[in-house]
């Protein structure tokens, strides 16, 4: 028995299929099949994460059940056990939902639908007492990730020349400076309210059913807990409103998506939750400052060359792919800032 099918082994899955499922950026994730039928997903959690992280997503499911909100469940082992450690490793089991998931948002009806699917989540969980058992540090820490950023430039450049030097670091060197003028805000982000939110609304997390679309569960829960509305609804729109994803080499802002979305999310929260006018603008802000984290996110792992998962099959590098995603948010955080105005207007 090989080692995978012995990880299955320990929730009764004895002779299941483990197809691989790409497109996540940090989990190793398998679909589990039995006679065709898939049953459940199985994965091998990031060294990021702490096991803890199991516990929040048992206890997040089951207010979403218990609310009517459709999701995936934690599935214990034979056991009992939340999670089983293999070679130092981390690997947990979640239930099996059914629905489509989409790398880009194909319209305007599939970003109204996904927002509507947002304050489906957010409405569950407002109110709910839950004190979070693993909280990642750091997380959205802008000056943090800034700072970073310009240590490995400084870095960088004193490294350059030599021998061993990789010539794409000279880009990224460039490219970091780049990023940093464009920090400059204003706005306290921290004086927002703190809610529960799901941490990581890329769209490819949103599973939607079909004819007609309809959102149908949020998945990918390692980074439930709290936070702002800021960066929950400004990473979503980081997402949703670049059509033609992180890795297309092009960069849009799409202002119809970003009305669609944001309405439709407004309308299906109604006065569920109170949200104040500054906490509606703070979106924006927190759109345009998610950009410019996640550009110097990605640029940071071009020196570091050790977090982001990356496509071997289109570069021939992590560090390539780094760069491309790298450039790609700093030009859409460019076009967010250039419709700025126009965004603060729809939300407010």
């Amino acid at each position: 028995m090989n080692d995978l099918a012995s990880i299955a082994a320990a929730w009764g899955w004895h002779g299941a299929e483990l197809a691989p499922l790409t497109g996540g950026l940090i989990n190793a994730t398998y679909a589990v099949r039995i006679s065709d039928e898939p049953v459940a997903v199985l994965q091998r959690l990031h060294p990021v994460f702490g096991a803890e992280v199991n516990y929040d997503i048992e206890a997040v499911t089951a207010r979403l059940i218990a609310q009517g909100v459709a999701t995936p469940r934690l599935l214990r082992t034979r056991n009992n056990a939340a999670w089983v450690e293999h070679d130092g490793r981390i690997w947990r089991a979640l239930s099996w939902e059914p629905g489509q998931a989409i790398a880009q948002v194909p319209g305007l009806e599939w970003a109204a639908r996904g927002g509507e699917l947002v304050a489906r989540y957010h409405r569950a969980l407002d109110g709910f007492g839950y004190r979070y058992r693993f909280v990642r540090a750091g997380v959205h820490d802008t000056v943090a990730h800034l700072s970073k950023l310009q240590q490995r430039c400084m870095l960088g450049a004193a490294a350059a020349g030599s021998a061993d030097n990789d010539p794409i670091v000279t880009q990224a060197i460039e490219l970091g400076h780049r990023i940093m003028a464009l920090a400059n805000w204003s706005f306290d982000l921290a004086a927002m309210p703190q809610r529960h939110i799901h941490g990581d609304l890329k769209i490819s997390n949103l599973l939607f059913e079909l004819n007609p679309v309809r959102g149908h569960c949020l998945v990918d829960l390692d980074t439930v807990g709290y936070g702002t509305l800021a960066f929950e609804l400004g990473d979503a729109m980081r997402s949703w409103c670049n059509p033609h994803g992180e890795d297309a080499g092009r960069v849009t802002f799409d202002m119809p998506i970003f009305q669609a979305a944001m309405q439709a999310y407004f309308a299906a929260v109604g006065s569920a939750i109170s949200y104040a006018a500054d906490e509606r603008q703070s979106v924006v802000h927190g759109l345009l400052r998610v950009c410019v984290e996640l550009a110097a996110r990605f640029c940071v792992d071009i020196f570091d060359d050790a977090y982001f998962g990356w496509d071997a099959a289109r570069f021939a590098s992590r560090r390539a792919h780094n760069l491309l995603r790298a450039q790609g948010q700093l030009a859409l955080a460019q076009a967010v800032a250039t419709s700025f105005d126009d965004a603060v207007a729809i939300v407010a």
